[in-house]
């Protein structure tokens, strides 16, 4: 069973400094239909105008994951964590006990275009931490790629959480096949392009449920990239 989420139908913020499109229900979209898939709480498509950002602000027990796709973002956090983020870097923050960060979009000419991911934790009180690791294009090409897993495996991320999430980058006429093990299911997210997903086409933004399948196949109709969370 495949269960399309367009585009379109997502919530949809904007301010002066921010466009934000939101999967799930978060801030000031609330729909009971859209709150999640198993632990997977929030997919936020965000671009951020130049200088932009969100000053310093609080999170507790939640596994935060920042995808960019372009620009570059100023990352700042109680931990005494420092960095900018570009395409292909992954960052991990867990909330944990509490944690307080800001995030910038340093250029004062360039948008920035990032997904902003949190995954419920397996258990609250966890110690707040945070990683950070470059993931080339390379290594997504025409395969999956782990990028975060609970136990950190084939150097990926590490969060508290029985989620892992992959990631590829096709050509028009490549294709990449995920198997889904008996009682998992699938979230897929079209970062960019437009692909085929068991025979069902999306375009960017779409977002894709996959349950009782044993197997994503996913077709590069254009060149493309897709992030795919393998869920309980």
């Amino acid at each position: 069973m495949i269960t399309i989420r367009n585009a379109e139908e997502r919530g949809h913020v904007r301010y002066d400094w921010l466009d934000t499109y939101h999967t799930f229900s978060f801030g000031e979209y609330y729909d009971p239909r859209h709150m999640g898939i198993s632990n997977l709480r929030v997919i936020n498509d965000d671009t951020i105008a130049p200088s932009g950002g969100f000053p310093t602000h609080g999170h507790r027990d939640m596994e935060i994951i920042t995808y960019v796709l372009s620009g570059a973002l100023e990352h700042k956090d109680s931990l005494g964590n420092g960095s900018v983020i570009r395409p292909g870097d992954v960052q991990r923050m867990s909330a944990g006990t509490g944690i307080l960060h800001s995030e910038f979009n340093p250029s004062a000419t360039e948008p920035l275009h990032l997904l902003q991911i949190w995954l419920q934790p397996n258990r609250s009180g966890v110690r707040p931490g945070y990683e950070q690791k470059f993931f080339s294009a390379e290594e997504k090409r025409g395969r999956f790629k782990l990028l975060a897993s609970p136990d950190g495996r084939d150097g990926s991320l590490t969060a508290h959480q029985d989620a892992s999430l992959s990631s590829v980058v096709l050509e028009s006429g490549e294709a990449a096949d995920y198997a889904l093990a008996m009682g998992r299911q699938a979230y897929v997210q079209v970062a960019r392009g437009t692909v085929s997903i068991n025979g069902q086409t999306l375009k960017t933004g779409d977002g894709a449920w996959v349950a009782n399948e044993p197997q994503v196949r996913i077709e590069g109709l254009a060149d493309a990239e897709v992030l795919l969370f393998d869920l309980p």
